[in-house]
This record gives structure tokens, sequence and C-alpha cells, in this order.
């Protein structure tokens, strides 16, 4: 959007004054901007001419929010008026707040506004705080003044600002140990092979039976990410105004929004179609705690984003589209009273309380979770002296060993895990020994697996063999597939 300059005389009397006014749709905090850019021209000792001052923001039938307009039409007005030459200001893109006495302040978006400037092949100028995030994209040169009279300055050619630097890489905050669980072994072995394909995990338990300390550990043995995901994933926190030190963190994001978290929350919208917690969470985890208790409505606005990977958020003034590939992490109890399956403590509406309870999640929902493990009770002989589990460090690195070989394995082509291969490709990397497809086709017909349900047993089956190392599934993969797969409920 580039801010075009009219100048009209405009005249009173005996006394010659200026006005500004901005067209384009703009919100109350763009309207105000005339008044901050005003301020911190005054700063500068620059007045402006004594005639009406229009400013126009193209294109004219979109609607614009946001401060970071401030430094783009200061910079527009001192084009106008000449003290900054038109084919300088042409070269390059820009945002940024202004405060009253010049100096700049961050705003969100500046790591997208980059990429942008770089694909025009333009220079972007952005606040002091905002240039280690925009210099990592490649590319961008990023000048970084900290006030109005630095980019003047620069701009003129007076005192040239160096390009910003790339901001730190954020180390992994300290994690916690998955040999910390005692017991619910099958269950880690569920967090491993989740972790592995990017698979989705349902766990469903009593209280206290570890389904949270679980999903607490599962950031503690993902591999680090790459640099495009770390891009992608820092991309859409900007977007967010969650990128506020500059620093892109290697970490995958994990969010565990409350259950009362509305869909513009989950989903994404809101005044601007600000991302939601499904694509802040692109790259990472998203966990659901207590999941039959959010709303139905919004856990059925999950099922096309779990499938194709993307969320489109469309608004009556806009319409985004957000990559969103995660894993699905879900805990429930067996019922609203949590104790289905001990008889000395279940209420007395057992077992038709169980059905009603986890009867909120529909069958297309529970289609979409690849593994779904029962957690029982965790015993007092178990909970007595040490914990005999293996560490985070020993569990990711069986994690990043398969990741490793799915990285190989796709690299030429769109996928990166397991949990995205369809098709033709799904066939080819998933085919089996007669004995393991023999056992796949009759389970599939025995307990009536629809198309999706088949498809995912087997990208899990070859997530297991990954783990493992071996080229070909075998009977056992499949075996252990099919278990995670109909533990708990109807497939």
């Amino acid at each position: 959007m580039v801010p075009f300059i009219q100048k009209p005389l405009y005249q009173s009397g005996f006394q010659i004054y200026y006005f500004i006014s901005v067209v384009g749709l703009p919100d109350k905090a763009v309207s105000e901007a005339k008044e901050r850019v005003r301020s911190a021209l005054a700063e500068l000792a620059i007045a402006l001419p004594s005639r009406k001052i229009t400013i126009n923001l193209s294109p004219a039938d979109l609607p614009k929010e946001g401060s970071h307009f401030d430094l783009p039409i200061a910079i527009a007005l001192l084009t106008a008026i000449g003290i900054i030459p038109d084919d300088t200001a042409e070269a390059i893109v820009s945002i940024g707040e202004l405060s009253l006495d010049g100096s700049l302040i961050a705003v969100s978006g500046a790591l997208p506004a980059a990429m942008t400037a770089a694909e025009n092949e333009r220079t972007f100028i952005c606040p002091a705080p905002c240039g280690p995030e925009a210099a990592w994209v490649g590319g961008a040169k990023v000048i970084a003044p900290s006030s109005l009279n630095e980019t003047l300055r620069h701009l003129s050619g007076q005192s040239i600002i160096e390009p910003a630097q790339p901001g730190e890489v954020s180390s992994p905050a300290h994690q916690k140990d998955l040999a910390e669980v005692k017991g619910q072994e099958h269950a880690k072995r569920a967090l491993e092979i989740a972790a592995a394909g990017r698979h989705n995990l349902l766990m469903v338990g009593t209280p206290g039976s570890g389904k949270s300390m679980l999903a607490a550990r599962m950031p503690s043995i993902l591999p680090l990410l790459s640099p495009t995901e770390a891009l992608e994933t820092s991309m859409i926190q900007s977007l967010a105004g969650l990128l506020r030190e500059g620093g892109i963190s290697r970490q995958g994001p994990f969010c565990d929004p409350h259950h009362t978290a509305s869909k513009p929350a989950i989903v994404g919208g809101g005044r601007g179609a600000k991302p939601g917690q499904i694509s802040l969470a692109h790259n990472g985890v998203l966990f659901l705690d207590e999941l039959p208790e959010f709303s139905r409505s919004v856990l059925e606005t999950l099922r096309q984003p779990l499938e194709t990977g993307e969320v489109m958020v469309a608004r009556a003034n806009a319409h985004v589209r957000y990559p969103c590939k995660f894993i699905l992490l879900a805990a429930a109890n067996p019922c609203r009273c949590g104790y289905l399956s001990d008889a000395a403590r279940a209420c007395a509406k057992a077992p038709k309380c169980g059905d009603d309870y986890l009867g909120k999640l529909s069958g297309p929902l529970l289609d979409r979770f690849d593994l779904r493990v029962d957690l029982p009770s965790v015993r007092f002989q178990d909970l007595d002296g040490p914990s005999a589990g293996e560490s985070s460090t020993v569990v990711a690195a069986r994690v990043k060993a398969a990741r490793d070989i799915q990285i190989a394995r796709f690299a030429e082509s769109e996928f990166r895990v397991n949990a995205d291969v369809d098709g033709a490709t799904l066939e080819q990397i998933a085919a089996s020994c007669p004995d393991g497809r023999t056992l796949l086709l009759r389970a599939a017909d025995r307990f009536g697996l629809s198309a999706r349900g088949y498809h995912r047993v087997l990208r899990v089956a070859r997530t297991i063999a990954d783990l493992e190392g071996c080229e070909n599934i075998a009977r056992h993969h499949i075996a252990e597939a099919l278990g995670f797969r109909m533990a708990g409920f109807a497939p």
C-alpha cells in the first residue's frame, strides 16, 4: 500500500494553514496517524506546506487497520514536499509506529513484510526492535532505525545505517523429562510414534493417570525444526504479535488452549482475521485437555484443517489462508466422574454416563486420530522408587532418526512426514508383506474401518517401521498400528 499525496491550496481569510485527511477505509488507529506524524515532523522542525493534504491508502476498498502505517505516511509526506527523492522512496517498503517525539515503536508482522519486500527487490525499513526479526529473511536488505530522524538521514544519504543482522536462535527452554513419568509404558510408546510421524493421539484415562503429564513432555522428544519450518512458524507468530524479541526458535510450538476457547480463538478470525491456535501450533503440538468439555461446534471446525493442513479464515472484510500442520494431542476422562472402569468409585449412571460423555465427540473427528490409548490408573508399586523408564534424550534420538529417514524419503516430493502422505505415494512406501496385508484387510472388514482409517493405519505402520529402521513394513508393524487404532473406541 503506497500513500499518495495531493496538495490543493487551502486558505481562509488572512490565515493560511494546512489540513490533513486520510482516505481509503482507515480505522481509528490509522486515522490518528496524521496527528502522530504531525508531531513527529514538528520534532524535526519540518513544517508542512499551508495546503490541504490528502493521504490516499490504496486500494480504497480494502479496510486498513493498525498503527504500522505511520512510518509509510511520514515517508510519503517527506517525499511529496521534496525532502526525500522520489526514486529513493520507490525503492523501499516500510512499516512502523511513530511516537509523538519521532521515535519508532515495534509493530507486528515485520517478518512477512520483509519477505514481501525481498520478493519485490526492495529495501525494507522497520523499527529497530523489529530488525533482528526481519533480517532472518534471506535476500532482504533490512534497515532498522530507532527514530524518524535516523530514517530521514539514511534516506537522504547523510548518515547511512548498516543493515540489521538476524537475531540469535532462541535456546530451547528447560523441558520436562519423560523419565519422570512412572508406568504407562504403552502410552509412552504411542507418544513416541506420534512424534516420529506427526500422528494425532487421543489418550483416555481416569483422573490422575498421567495424561496431562505425558502431554507436557511431548516437546522434549520432538526434533528441532528445520530452518524452513522455523521461518514458517515464526511468520505466523509475527502476524499474531508474539515474536517481539527478534529471535527465532528451533523448538516446535506447544499450544494448550483452555476448553472455554471460542471458535475464532482456535481456528482464527476476529479483527483482521488473525491466526488461531491451530495455526500458532503449526509444525508443533496442539494439546486439547478435557476434550469432551470443548464446545462441539469448536471441535467440528478442526475436521477440515486436520485433513488438509491449512485453514481459510473467511470474514466479511478479509480472507486469509494459514498453514496448520500439527500434532493433535488430546486427553479425556472416560466419563464425567472419571471412574467408569472402577466399579467401587463409578457413579450410579455407569456405564451409560461414559457413552453420553464421550458421545460428544463425533465419529468423523474420532476417525482423524491415528493413535488411541487407554490409560489405567497407575499402580502404587510403580510410584514407589525411581523410574525405570527411558529418558527424553533416548526417545528423542530414535524420533530424530525416524524423521531423518522420512526427510530423505520425501526429499523430491511435497511431503515432509508420513502423516502427509496419500495416494500413490502411500501405496508405494507402505507396501506390506503378504501376511501383514492379509491381517489389515481382515481387520478392516471385521471392524468396519473407514477408508481414512485404513490409510491412517498404513501411515502409522510406516512410522513404526521407520523407528525400527526397517525398509519394509512387516506383519508386527501392522498389528501394532491396528492395536493403537482400535483402542477404546469403534474404528
